[in-house]
């Protein structure tokens, strides 16, 4: 087959034996490098994606995708708004809700976020139901005070299920004695488990009519919480629902709730991403050491091209192609093991937890306790193409020494 004259050199390099081992080592080295880094880039990023998909698939198990509430007063209408956002085709559930911060006070005092919830209609907007440890959600029935707590949310509380807790809160009511905070007793009929500490340690839930008594709310609510079809649209069908219902809404969904957990996330995968570069840019530094001395080896052979018409130029291009294809090598290396590593992780640590006899990720100290992993074949593509740049680039100053390269000087002790 046809091939340019600079290419077909430039392969004959690749493949031809060198006079010097230490060349060919070298080379080596930066083939490894490269795919070193590669692979290790693409699965490190395949964690962190798949940590990051976890935390987010668990969190929004029990928080809404938005939630449309009253600004300043309590929802009222909130049975219409129900309606109304049902009505939306993006809507995939909605029901209503009470939130209020409260002290929970059992054989110990812990601040927590309280609830207030339909059981019956709970299950349109989160698994609640299915979280459930000890007792069932259905025990939250109107007038009998009841609350599920979390699992660690109990623990710091020191009470289990039949226990009693006081809920104190901010507001206050007005006694021949002065003002004294709202005090209500509650037993707690159920403990539930969402393996996301700020549910687990930071929620209760209580019939919302008992809320609505224990605040003094009337038929009034908090707001409506939602849960869509697509829940990277959750802003606009909120904004929507808002807009449709007229008057002043606070409107919020599941990124703006969370904005700083995943701007954290975002920043800690970025800067990782740009620390294991290092690696792929350590194979391209070996890369230019093996490219320099493979111009310094090959000198008579660049000046014979010249005299025989090869242009400075095309000596360029002899040196850019081999190391260009060194360079493509060792990504291609990496690539297929990064994916190959990252589809086997969970089998490998496995394997080394049998070998070593010992839990790396013990349930009793965290929440996920495997190697989630996401590959997304955006994070490849932007892995390959960096390791190809890198390695273009290394290539591009003994390419340039080498088409510089003066015939007479280099045959003169030939």
């Amino acid at each position: 087959m046809f091939k340019p004259i600079p290419v077909a050199i430039g392969l004959r390099y690749l493949r031809a034996k060198r006079r010097n081992g230490f060349i060919s080592f070298i080379s080596l080295a930066s083939i490894a490098g490269i795919a070193l880094g590669v692979t290790a880039l693409i699965t490190t990023l395949a964690v962190m994606s798949g940590f990051q998909r976890e935390i987010r698939d668990r969190m929004l198990q029990m928080a809404a995708h938005a939630t449309v509430s009253a600004y300043g007063e309590p929802l009222v209408d909130w049975r219409h708004a129900v309606d109304q956002a049902m009505a939306d085709k993006r809507v995939a559930g909605a029901a209503p809700y009470i939130e209020k911060e409260a002290l929970l006070s059992g054989a110990r005092n812990q601040p927590a976020m309280v609830r207030g919830v339909v059981p019956e209609e709970e299950g349109r907007v989160s698994v609640l139901a299915e979280k459930m440890v000890q007792g069932k959600l259905d025990s939250l029935a109107p007038g009998n005070f009841n609350i599920v707590l979390g699992k660690e949310l109990a623990l710091w509380l020191g009470v289990g299920v039949g226990d009693s807790v006081v809920m104190t809160t901010t507001d206050f009511r007005s006694t021949p004695l002065g003002a004294v905070p709202q005090l209500k007793r509650f037993t707690v009929s159920g403990i539930f488990e969402a393996g996301y500490n700020d549910f687990d340690k930071g929620l209760a839930v209580a019939n919302m009519h008992d809320m609505q008594r224990v605040l003094r709310m009337g038929d009034g609510v908090t707001g409506v919480r939602l849960r869509l079809h697509d829940m990277d649209k959750a802003w606009d069908v909120a904004r929507d629902l808002a807009v449709s219902l007229g008057g002043p809404f606070r409107v919020s969904d599941w990124t703006s709730e969370n904005a700083n957990m995943f701007r954290a996330l975002k920043m800690e995968k970025t800067i990782m991403a740009i620390l294991l570069s290092l690696i792929i840019a350590m194979g391209a530094f070996n890369l230019v050491s093996s490219q320099v001395m493979l111009v310094t080896d090959k000198q008579a052979d660049i000046a014979i091209l010249r005299t025989l018409g090869l242009t400075p130029r095309g000596v360029l291009q002899v040196f850019v192609v081999q190391g260009t294809l060194i360079g493509v090598i060792g990504t291609v290396i990496g690539v297929i093991g990064g994916i190959v590593l990252t589809l086997n992780l969970e089998h490998i640590l496995k394997a080394i937890e049998a070998v070593l006899g010992v839990a790396l990720l013990p349930e009793d100290v965290y929440y996920i306790t495997g190697l989630p992993t996401d590959l997304q074949p955006s994070d490849v593509i932007i892995i390959a193409a960096v390791a190809l740049a890198m390695a273009f680039l290394a290539t591009i100053y003994p390419a340039w020494r080498a088409a510089r390269t003066a015939p007479a000087e280099a045959l003169r002790y030939e």
